[in-house]
Formats: C-alpha cells, sequence, structure tokens
C-alpha cells in the first residue's frame, strides 16, 4: 500500500506510490469576502496560501499536487475576489506541477476558473496508485472504497482542549479511521468488500486557517456529510499538526467528559 505521512507543521498530506502526491483540502479561497459582507475586513489571504503551497513544491518536489474540494469558499455565486484571484493562483501552481482537483460543494463553477493545465476531477472522486480521494460532502463512488486507502476533507477534522490556563481552543487535526462496514452496507446495499476488512480513512484538516474547525470531541448538529457516518469516528486515531498522538477519540471525549464532573 502506498505510504501516506502528514507534512510535518503543515495540513499537507504526502502520499507515496508509483507517483508522489502532495494533498491539500479545503482552501476556501475568497473567504474573505464573506468576512466582508459580514462587516469584518480581512485582507486577501491568496497570495500567502499560493507561497505556502509553492514554499512545499519546493521542498517536497511531489509529482502531482491535488487540491481535495473547497478551493474557492462562496456558494452559490463566485465572488469578484474568486473570479479575480483563482485562476492566477491555479495557473501559478499548474506551471510548477501537475495539478488535480476534486471539487467540493464549494466549488461551483471551479472549471470555468480553472486553467488548460489543470485536470478537474468528478466529484465522486478518483484513484491514483490504489489510493481514493474524494472531498466528503457526498458518498463517494463505489469504486473509491475499493481503494487501499481513501483520503478525504471536508469537515475539518478539530479538537477542542483545554490549556494549562483554561482556555480552549481549537486545534487541527488529523484523523484516521477505518470505515464502517455497517454504513457501507446500509448506503451501498451490500458489502462490497472481498474480504472482512475495510480501508482506512485519513481525513485532512483545513489549509485555511481563517475557516476554523469542527471539534470532533464535542456534540455538533450538523455532521456535515457523510464521513461521520461512513467511519467508525468513536475509534478514529487523532494527532496534531506537529504529530501529536492524541489517541482515539472516545478517549478524548471520555476525558473531555470527566474534566466536566470534576468542575461542576
Amino acid at each position: 500500500m502506498p505510504a501516506a505521512a502528514p507534512v510535518f507543521g503543515e495540513p499537507l498530506l504526502l502520499v507515496e506510490g508509483k507517483e508522489r502526491v502532495l494533498v491539500a483540502a479545503d482552501l476556501h479561497l475568497g473567504l474573505e469576502y464573506e468576512l466582508w459582507l459580514g462587516g469584518i475586513s480581512i485582507p486577501s489571504q491568496t497570495k500567502k496560501a499560493l507561497k505556502r503551497l509553492k514554499g512545499a513544491l519546493a521542498s517536497i518536489k511531489p509529482d502531482r499536487l491535488l487540491l481535495l474540494g473547497d478551493v474557492k469558499h462562496n456558494v452559490p455565486r463566485t465572488s469578484w475576489q474568486e473570479r479575480k484571484e483563482i485562476p492566477s493562483f491555479l495557473r501559478s501552481l499548474a506551471e510548477e506541477v501537475r495539478l488535480d482537483i476534486v471539487p467540493g460543494n464549494h466549488d461551483g463553477g471551479l472549471a470555468d476558473l480553472a486553467p488548460s493545465g489543470s485536470r478537474v476531477h468528478l466529484p465522486s472522486g478518483l484513484i491514483i496508485d490504489g489510493v481514493g480521494y474524494f472531498h466528503g460532502h457526498t458518498w463517494p463512488d463505489r469504486e473509491i472504497l475499493k481503494a487501499e486507502l481513501i483520503v478525504a476533507g471536508h469537515i475539518h477534522p478539530a479538537v477542542r482542549l483545554k490549556d494549562p490556563i483554561g482556555s480552549s481552543p481549537n486545534r487541527k487535526v488529523w484523523a484516521r479511521a477505518a470505515l464502517s462496514m455497517d454504513s457501507l452496507r446500509q448506503q451501498y446495499g451490500c458489502n462490497i468488500f472481498t474480504d472482512t476488512s475495510a480501508p482506512e480513512m485519513v481525513i485532512v484538516p483545513a489549509f485555511n486557517d481563517l475557516c476554523g474547525g469542527l471539534p470532533l470531541n464535542e456534540p455538533v448538529e450538523d455532521e456535515r456529510g457523510p464521513i461521520p457516518t461512513l467511519a467508525e469516528m468513536d475509534d478514529a486515531r487523532l494527532f496534531l499538526l506537529d504529530g501529536t498522538n492524541l489517541g482515539k477519540l472516545r478517549d478524548i471525549r471520555l476525558a473531555g467528559k470527566g474534566e466536566k464532573r470534576l468542575l461542576s
């Protein structure tokens, strides 16, 4: 099976098979426009995002860069900021490396902004060297689930942990979990695997620092698509961007409940 390892300190995944694929999810370029509409003025962060990605390309030298959904932010329309910035952003990346894009739920109209040197795939995902990639807002194609490893984004995985002074900021995490056989049978009508074990899924944290994260260790009303059902999330192992192994999600949740009881 191809090796998949996070890039230290960055929400980037490097998958090494016959080709070396660098994966970034949830860039949400143009988020500043939505914030501006809400009365918050933040300069465009697109150039900073491009600098970070080009720096990673220069040091890692992958064969491909895969943008795993939600390249743009505003839906259902495309903002003037996105129309201005995204074509040059993608063109600059495509000049450096083979550029693949799997659209996410925010990427309506993205194909019209993408340069000729890139390839926009179907939202149902694609397979490269035995690894299946999909964004995560919809159930993937059945063939994707037969891959040796599944990679997704979309839910912006994070945890909320108290620091020594009692603050509880969100911390981005990587999540790695086996797929749920029961959920797959319910969704697809039969067991799509030839053996008794399901492949693992790696959930990539959001690349954009402005778009926040979904604390997996807290109850949420909106599960953001099929991923929480698709994966055995209670047994998911969580890792901070610096590589710290936080353990299983179920244990992190139990530790949080114990802390609340002590404080009550």
